[in-house]
């Protein structure tokens, strides 16, 4: 078929939607030319060509350099910062301290809960190590170090508390004059969870730990400040330009007005670049104090320290079932630590206790609290990731318990509404069930449970087979978008957008829906965003938001356009508006695709030059919610002798709404779950709880991130398409949270199928996984 043909062919038998009348919700997309194919990123060259400009790229005229002076014990006060050695070093501009007039405005740190503490942005009180001391503006990066090194502060150290579990203990030191706890201690409780547990025919209860870790992004945190009279501009490696714009002004008390800030890239942030930190406002002091612009990235040992964890957890869960596997009850008691200040330690921790499978009575109580320790941030999927390594390690033992399989238990409680909410609304779609059995089909799973159970000895090696699933409580984003979208009398398009690309492809997606409706290539799209000065207002980047918020917005915008180009085709083309539709870069007749013209020939897009559309993103269904559901797989060995654990296989079912780039969809599920690999076998946090209280493994070198020695070379990504079209008039969820979620607890889970032990804390590394070996061949 030639080009022509094929041309004529798509036109004439691709279903193409009515465009709606202004302030009508468009049909839904039925088949689709660009969105849901494998694309890309429209942004690829310059990634991976270094031509990107990264926050941390930005050179300009003049630029000073910055560095902090942070405090070297996790808990002291400061008593004298004496200057006067730094101030005289080759190449020192400035050097500012909470003993600096002018220079020491107040922090608050808060939480979405609504806890909030007053601190300083040099606090003489330093409740971790860490903490913001001082700080130095030189000609180069080594003599502001070297300036630092010449800071004499006199510290009164105090008694620290760096276990979490230890932090409400009697005689524990107060880092807080009201003590460690953070606030209230959280309980909810549906039905008689007594009366539940009496009714069970097995009641099981086990406690779990998950140790903390660090999101150590790739482009390490920082940003550059430079002031062009009483205006400051930011170039800043962020999730959000607009929520470091209101920190800025609000800390530094400047109108939105004056303050701009520019994240065109990032390298990453995974939840830790969504709020503002005191490196930002130092860089802006330092610079309005030497008036050139300041440079401030901190070091790799800094960012282990400063810029927020996901926090550790103690999970105590006990649950009872029937033998037909219908749940009865489920209690869940869970400490988690924040930190130094409110940081939500136990931010949505037991949301998937309350909400992910049906159970008529149970009772959550979660208590935060305080240690001599950075703060935490959210940490992709805050709170979810915990929960499911106690919640589906416990389905499975519920399962063995009532000898019935593991997928069947799930598939028996699965809900069609959400029981955390208030008036318990339903779900728009509810995918987990295609999930679980979609993916057991394509995973193989009961052939493997079979073999596996028949002989799971190969040499040395165990193999066995594991399950979990989740589902992320934020499906459908949050926070308003507005698009403007501008279609050239060239044919080419400006996409003006204020969201954060944070890595994940979203201006792809973005230009593959303006592509949809407009009938263009991608390529002719140029794109314009996260930047406060001329893009539009957007929400934080985080918690799977952009593509349910930012795409109908683009979508709405690119129909606006639509409409009034086919307005003016209509005339050229002697025929009504809704007769025509858009494709391949022309103007068709629907009924006689043979007649069409260029969109550049249209005569009066050339005579007007432009045509601009203004996109929302409309409003979110109230009467039900929007939630995303997931399944995993996997296989792995286990050494018998030394406790190596090789994970062989993984696959991950995701039900996500409508697939918009299938490229970027699998590799997300593939970055999601090596994520996970690293909570399940990796990453910890060490804190010296002995002697110290420090954090002795700040390094990549000491803090173990899995690499790919560590994840399996066959990685499977199933998508269970169900397009949501109550949610968004996308049809799309979120899908960077779910794909993390149960991946630790399948890792577990599979662990437990190969040797027969429980493993409950993580990392399961081989030290702990061999004590435990030969423990369990002692107790036969």
């Amino acid at each position: 078929m030639d080009t022509k043909k094929e041309e004529l062919y798509f036109v004439h038998n691709t279903p193409v939607p009515e465009t709606p009348a202004p302030g009508q919700k468009p049909e839904p997309w039925q088949q689709t030319q660009m969105v849901g194919q494998r694309r890309a990123r429209v942004d690829g060259y310059e990634r991976v060509s270094g031509t990107a400009a990264y926050p941390s790229d930005v050179i300009l005229p003049k630029m000073l350099y910055a560095a902090i002076l942070r405090c070297p014990h996790p808990h002291a006060t400061v008593k004298k910062v004496d200057t006067s050695a730094a101030v005289k070093m080759p190449g020192v501009h400035a050097v500012i301290s909470g003993m600096t007039p002018a220079t020491n405005p107040v922090w608050n740190y808060r939480t979405w809960e609504g806890h909030l503490k007053k601190s300083k942005l040099f606090d003489p009180h330093c409740r971790f190590e860490g903490d913001t001391v001082a700080a130095v503006a030189a000609e180069t990066p080594y003599q502001a170090q070297d300036a630092l090194r010449n800071i004499d502060v006199t510290y009164d150290v105090l008694p620290y508390v760096s276990d979490y579990r230890k932090a409400l203990d009697t005689g524990t030191p107060n880092i807080h004059a009201e003590g460690n706890q953070v606030g209230q201690p959280q309980t909810q409780e549906r039905g008689d969870v007594a009366q539940g547990f009496a009714e069970a025919d097995v009641v099981l209860e086990e406690t779990y730990y998950t140790a903390c870790e660090i999101h150590t992004p790739l482009e390490l945190h920082g940003c550059l400040a430079n002031w062009d009279g009483d205006r400051l501009t930011v170039w800043e490696s962020t999730q959000g330009v607009y929520a470091v714009q209101a920190t800025i002004a609000e800390v530094l008390e400047l109108p939105l007005s004056k303050v701009r800030v520019i994240g065109h890239y990032m390298g990453g942030g995974f939840g830790s670049k969504g709020d503002t930190s005191k490196y930002s406002i130092i860089a802006a002091l330092l610079a309005q104090k030497t008036g050139r612009p300041v440079k401030l990235f901190l070091t790799r040992e800094e960012t282990y320290l400063a810029t927020g964890n996901r926090p550790s957890s103690h999970m105590t869960l006990k649950a009872g079932v029937k033998k037909d596997g219908r749940l009865t009850a489920m209690e869940f008691t869970a400490i988690g630590a924040s930190g130094a200040y409110p940081a939500g330690g136990t931010s949505l921790l037991d949301w998937l206790i309350k909400d992910l499978y049906t159970c008529p009575n149970v009772r959550t109580h979660t208590t935060d609290v305080y240690i001599n320790a950075g703060p935490a941030r959210p940490f992709r999927a805050p709170g979810h990731p915990q929960c499911a390594w106690a919640l589906e390690q416990m389905m499975d033992a519920l399962a063995e318990a009532i000898a019935m399989d593991p997928i069947k238990l799930r598939l028996q409680n699965i809900p069609d509404f959400s029981q955390a909410r208030p008036g318990n609304p339903p779900y728009t779609t509810t995918g987990y069930k295609q999930c679980l059995e979609e993916g057991a089909t394509q995973f193989g799973w009961q052939q493997l449970r079979k073999k596996y159970a028949a002989n799971k000895k190969d040499g040395n090696w165990l193999r066995g087979v594991g399950v979990a699933g989740s589902s992320w409580f934020l499906g459908n984003g949050f926070g308003p978008a507005t698009i403007i979208l501008k279609l050239y009398a060239d044919g080419s398009v400006n996409l003006n957008m204020g969201a954060s690309d944070i890595g994940t492809g979203t201006k792809t997606i973005m230009a593959m829906v303006v592509a949809e409706e407009l009938g263009i290539k991608p390529e002719a799209i140029q794109i314009e965003h996260a930047d406060t000065g001329t893009t539009q207002f957007a929400s934080v980047s985080g918690g799977s938001k952009t593509v349910p918020t930012e795409a109908p917005a683009v979508r709405d915008a690119a129909i606006t356009v639509k409409r009034r180009l086919l307005e003016m085709a209509a005339e050229d083309l002697k025929s009504k508006p809704t007769d025509l539709s858009l494709k391949n870069g022309k103007v068709f007749i629907k009924n006689n695709p043979s007649k069409a013209m260029p969109i550049t020939a249209v005569a009066k897009l050339k005579q007007h030059h432009v045509i601009v559309g203004v996109g929302n993103r409309g409003p979110r269904p109230t009467d039900k919610t929007v939630i995303p559901f997931a399944a995993q797989f996997c296989e792995v060995a286990v050494n018998a002798h030394t406790g190596e654990v090789q994970i062989l296989r993984f696959l991950g079912a995701h039900d996500s709404g409508r697939v918009m780039n299938r490229l970027t969809y699998d590799n997300q599920v593939f970055g999601g779950i090596t994520m996970g690999i690293g909570l399940a076998t990796t990453e910890k946090r060490v804190l010296d709880h002995n002697h110290t209280g420090k954090m002795v493994n700040r390094s990549w070198h000491e803090y173990k991130l899995p690499t790919s020695m560590d994840v399996p070379a066959d990685m499977q990504s199933v998508p269970i398409e169900i397009p949501d079209d109550v949610a968004n008039t996308t049809g799309a969820k979120g899908l960077g949270e779910p794909v993390t979620i149960p991946t630790a607890a399948v890792v577990a889970n599979a662990i437990y199928n190969a040797t027969g032990i429980r493993v409950t804390e993580t990392p399961v590394n081989a030290v702990q996984l061999s004590q435990l070996l030969a423990q369990h061949r002692k107790e036969g």
